[in-house]
């Protein structure tokens, strides 16, 4: 039973790890054509989220958390929109660095991984439900 509860808490980590994955990710889609309120300044930043392997040492399992989440630093797309309020001096606007091809991807792969992570919780609640049945038959 120690393996199952060690896989529980790993699948659980995951779970942890890709939900914040994908709450940053929908941040990114619903502000990707947002602009800054003030001429020339600064539209939203992408953000990516880092994830680090931590040992839970009561169970001696390596599990994944978010170490944190940070923003990109890559640059900002320009259009030139003289007329736009968040216009530059030369008529340029500055649009954030989100690429939505990008963060489908990353959503996708995220959905994938919190899917897989939720099968091992599913194998190992049977794989539990099994034992107690097997017991039960004794």
């Amino acid at each position: 039973m120690d393996y199952l509860s060690s896989a529980i808490k790993v699948a659980a980590s995951g779970l942890d790890a890709e939900n914040v994955r994908l709450r940053v990710v929908s941040e990114n889609i619903a502000n990707a054509q947002s602009t800054s309120n003030i001429p020339g300044g600064d539209p939203y930043q992408r953000k990516v989220v880092a994830f680090a392997s931590e040992v839970d040492r009561a169970s001696n399992t390596a599990e994944v958390s978010v170490s944190n989440v940070q923003r990109d630093l890559s640059d900002f797309q320009l259009e030139y929109d003289p007329a736009h309020p968040a216009a530059n001096a030369e008529g340029f606007v500055k649009f954030p660095n989100v690429n939505l091809l990008v963060e489908m991807a990353d959503m996708r792969d995220a959905n994938r991984s919190y899917e897989a992570n939720l099968q091992v919780l599913k194998q190992a609640r049977d794989l539990i439900s099994m034992t107690i049945d097997l017991m039960r038959a004794r």
